[in-house]
Formats: C-alpha cells, sequence, structure tokens
C-alpha cells in the first residue's frame, strides 16, 4: 500500500470519517482528503500523531511494514548448546557468503518493486528524492467588467468569492496556491492574453508588433517586475515543470483559451513582422507550461445578448455596446457610478488607465478601444466575434479541459420561451428574459435558434458548454481526457452563483475544492 491508501485503511479500520480524523489532528477535512488521494504528503508531526491514534510504528505508515519483533533467546530461555556452536563453526564460509548474497540480492529487488509502489511510480520515487511533486498554481481570471487581488477594487468586493468572502484566501488556507491577476476590463481576449502572460512571467507587456498596428494602439504595455508563479516553465525537482492550471470566469474562459493556445501554437503572423524580437509567447512549443484550463459560464460561442440589445436596451436603458459595457464594468461592481480614482480600465495601450470622472467620462474612455475596430470585448463576445476568435484557438493535445455551465431560467407556462427562476439574481432578470425569448440571425449568418435560450443571464447554456468546433465528452470523473473538452452536467445558478454572488459560501467552497481535487488527483 501506499501511504496515501494506508492512511485511508488505518482511519477506516478505526471507523473514524475524514472530519473525525482532521479534528483529532487539527488540520482541516481538506488536508486529510489530499492525503489519501496523493495530492500531498503529511508533516512528521502528524504522521507520529497518527501511529500513536492508530497504535501503529511510524514505520508502518511510512512503509507499509511492520517491524519484525525478534528474541535473543531460545523459547526455553536457555543458552545455545555448545555442541550447536561447535557445529555452526564448522559451516564452509563459502555458503555463508553464499547466503548472505542471495539475501542482499533478495532485498535490493524488494526495495526496486516496493520503493516505487509506495511512491505510486518509479517518476513519483524520483520526484520525492529529488524534493518532493511540484505544486501547480491556480491562476484565476476575472471576465467582463473585473478585477483581481491586485486591484483597488478588491479592497470593496472580491470578485472571486463576493458574498461568500475571499475566495482566494479561503482555498490558500486550505493548501493550494492560488493567484488572481488583474487583466483589462473591457479589452479584447488577445490583449487581455498578453496582459495575463506578462503577469505571471514578470515581464513587459507585448500585445505584439502585428496586432498593435492592425488595431492602432501601443505595442508596448504595463511592465511586472515580480512573477505571479515562480520559474513557470521552468523544470525543477528532479525534472518536474512548472505548470499552471487556468481558471477563467465569463470572459475569462476566452481569455485562458487563447493563452493556452499561443503558449503551444505561437502566432505567424507576430513571427513573420517582430522576427527576432518577437514575444517568447508568440514563438510556440510551450504548451506543456499548461496543465488544466476550466471555464465557468464562459460564452464559448459569443452571447446571443448582443444580439439583443434593442430588446434590452428598452427595458435596461442601454442603446449600444459602448454603454453596455460600461454599464456592466459597474453592475460587476454594484456601484451606479465609478469611484474617484479606484477603476482602472487598463487601456494603456489607447492612452486610457484609471478613470476618475463620471459615466459619460467612462463612456469616452471604453470608446477609445471601440471605435478602434473590433479589438474590444464588446466585438468577442458577439457570436460572430467569438467564431473569429474560435478559428484562432486550437486545443492542446497535453492539456485537460473542462468547463461548467449554469442555467438560471426555466420553460415559460404560457409562452414557449424560457423565463428567469425565482433565484436569479434581480439585475439578471432583464437580460435573463430578453434572451430566453429571442431568436435571429447575426450579420455574419450565424443562426440563434430556440436552442440557445436557456441561459445564466449573460451567456446562452449552449455557448457555455463548449466551442463548437472543438471535440467534447460528458465528464466523467474516472475517465478524464486529455485535449479536448470535458463537459459537466449543467448546473442550477445564474451568472454569478459560481462566483459566489448571493451564494452559500460552503456549496461555493465545495465547488471548488472539488474541482481543484479532481485536477490534482490526475496522473501526471
Amino acid at each position: 500500500m501506499t501511504i496515501s491508501e494506508k492512511i485511508q485503511f488505518l482511519r477506516k479500520e478505526s471507523g473514524l470519517s475524514q472530519e473525525a480524523l482532521a479534528e483529532k489532528l487539527g488540520v482541516s477535512r481538506q488536508s486529510v482528503s489530499n492525503w489519501e488521494t496523493g495530492a500531498t504528503l503529511p508533516d512528521t508531526d502528524k504522521v507520529v500523531a497518527m501511529s500513536k491514534l492508530f497504535g501503529v510504528s511510524t514505520d508502518y505508515i511510512i512503509n507499509g511494514v511492520e517491524e519484525e519483533k525478534a528474541d535473543s533467546k531460545p523459547d526455553n530461555g536457555e543458552a545455545p548448546q555448545a555442541e550447536n556452536i561447535t557445529d555452526n563453526k564448522k559451516k564452509p564460509r563459502r555458503k555463508i557468503k553464499k547466503v548472505i548474497a542471495a539475501m542482499v540480492s533478495l532485498c535490493l529487488v524488494a526495495a526496486i518493486i516496493a520503493v516505487p509502489f509506495h511512491f505510486g511510480g518509479l517518476k513519483e520515487t524520483w520526484w520525492a528524492m529529488c524534493g518532493g511533486k511540484v505544486q501547480y498554481t491556480y491562476v484565476l481570471v476575472h471576465g467582463l467588467g473585473g478585477w483581481g487581488e491586485s486591484s483597488s477594487m478588491n479592497g470593496i468586493s472580491n470578485y472571486w468569492g463576493a458574498d461568500t468572502g475571499d475566495l482566494g484566501e479561503y482555498l490558500t488556507g486550505e493548501g493550494y496556491k492560488v493567484v488572481e491577476p488583474t487583466v483589462g476590463p473591457v479589452s479584447s481576449a488577445w490583449d487581455r492574453a498578453c496582459e495575463l502572460y506578462a503577469q505571471l512571467t514578470g515581464t513587459t507587456t507585448d500585445y505584439g508588433e502585428a496586432h498593435s498596428a492592425a488595431h492602432s494602439h501601443e505595442r508596448y504595455g504595463r511592465s511586472y517586475d515580480t512573477p505571479l508563479v515562480e520559474n513557470w516553465g521552468q523544470k525543477i525537482n528532479g525534472g518536474q515543470r512548472v505548470k499552471v492550471n487556468l481558471v477563467g470566469h465569463s470572459f475569462g474562459g476566452a481569455t485562458v483559451r487563447l493563452l493556452a493556445s499561443l503558449l503551444e501554437y505561437g502566432d505567424k503572423d507576430e513571427k513573420a513582422t517582430s522576427g527576432d524580437s518577437v514575444s517568447p509567447l508568440f514563438k510556440g512549443g510551450n504548451g506543456d507550461w499548461v496543465y488544466s484550463v476550466t471555464t465557468l459560464c464562459a460564452p464559448h460561442n459569443g452571447s446571443s445578448l448582443t444580439c439583443v440589445l434593442d430588446s434590452v436596451g428598452s427595458v435596461a436603458g442601454i442603446d449600444n455596446t459602448t454603454e453596455l459595457l460600461a454599464s456592466v464594468c459597474f453592475a460587476a461592481a454594484g456601484l451606479s457610478a465609478p469611484v474617484s480614482g479606484i477603476y482602472d480600465f487598463m487601456l494603456d495601450q489607447f492612452g486610457i488607465g484609471t478613470v476618475s470622472g463620471g459615466f459619460s467620462e467612462v463612456v469616452d474612455a471604453i470608446s477609445a478601444a471601440v471605435d478602434s475596430g473590433n479589438d474590444h470585448a464588446g466585438y468577442d463576445l458577439s457570436p460572430d466575434g467569438a467564431a473569429q476568435l474560435n478559428s484562432m484557438i486550437e486545443t492542446v493535445d497535453g492539456v485537460y479541459y473542462f468547463s461548467y455551465a449554469f442555467c438560471t431560467t426555466q420553460q415559460g407556462k404560457i409562452l414557449s420561451t424560457q423565463v428567469p427562476i425565482k433565484s436569479t439574481l434581480p439585475v439578471l432578470y432583464p437580460t435573463a428574459l430578453a434572451m430566453g425569448s429571442y431568436t435571429g440571425k447575426t450579420a455574419g449568418g450565424i443562426i440563434i435558434d430556440e436552442t440557445w435560450q436557456p441561459n445564466d443571464g449573460l451567456v446562452s447554456v449552449v455557448s457555455a458548454l463548449h466551442p463548437y468546433d472543438e471535440e467534447w465528452t460528458a465528464l466523467d470523473k474516472d475517465n478524464i481526457k486529455k485535449g479536448i473538452w470535458n463537459v459537466a452536467e449543467t448546473r442550477e445558478g445564474d451568472h454569478g452563483t459560481v462566483i459566489g454572488m448571493d451564494a452559500d459560501a460552503n456549496e461555493t467552497h465545495s465547488f471548488y475544492t472539488d474541482l481543484f481535487n479532481m485536477i490534482d488527483s490526475q496522473k501526471r
């Protein structure tokens, strides 16, 4: 048995639950779960505590073998007979040497078999000898209008965790490595992916020479002195690659998908234009820097909300894409107007950073991006824009992909349309209702039919499941596949439920710990 199996065996044999064992050891239930799944190993003091609790030796827990008890005297307590001693001295030395050699060989064979078995395989054995298995960082990327832990907005309201508290802080306390970067709240998926790469590596943001020229903005943006993930992409502890788990909510889904694709495949236009000065992000060949990609309520195929702005406008007072982007930014923050010097639009490439004026100034600021063409979130969120974005993105064979969709509507009793359920956030009622009744055709010829009507208030369920042009399978936790989408069963909730808006703290925490445990338990 491995140490993980041994702990689980002893716990169950003692009739203890994970919670009960955790309480006796003064640790969290999650720590016990991590020990039993092999995600982490217990500290020495915890091994000693368990040996006392279960009445076994520490060697039994660590190695799975009890020490044999050997008596120094014969059963009758008498000293060995002299004739026996004499007989032993008469044994040929060659036979003794052969016996010793045979025993040593047997021990070596046993060690070669037992040690890898104990640690879970030859690779795991080598990693354990070199300092332990490398823990991959979880990178939580916000959606449209959102922010990360470095933003001043996080002091007002946590994006990740919302009403349930600071999710990153909770997950860190449970033993996970978690970072929450802040990327442009209304920027395009391309610009956001470049900003995310710069923050993770601790470098200057490079939007690409070809891209920047095509969209009339500066090539370089903000610089970051300290990487969010130390040694990202490098090999440490016996040759283990330092990887990340990318998690994107809403438009953050497009951001993390694009980053993973660029790392693996690069961009031919940027390589052709920039030559030797091209950013490492666009060179490709680094797809193995990413372990998994998870999307939450992500508009993989766009949002039909962009198609029903006229309908929504009559209800919510939104007339165009610019006002929609501005409204979503402050609705996400729970604000009716921007707070002076706090909300950072991160549009440095267009010459705009923190905006401290009124709503009209905010609209003017966003217009700098919108008026430049289609290099902004509003276009990427449309079905036509998402289709163009999807043509640039490919899944990476060696990466795990997971998607989670939520639905806050149900079939109406009178009309054959989708209507919001009672638990829907009030701010999402108008959009959920509008999307739930809309059918039509985009300028690019994409048909928005009845399958698009079930939604979470901002994103249709059919769009959140997976990109239309990529392979997928239903999530089977016992048979998770790489390189294709593992699509979870759709859950009840609106667009904010998964990040803790008007949600139960225990349910929110359990969702992420279960997700992270599932990812960590996959064989490397």
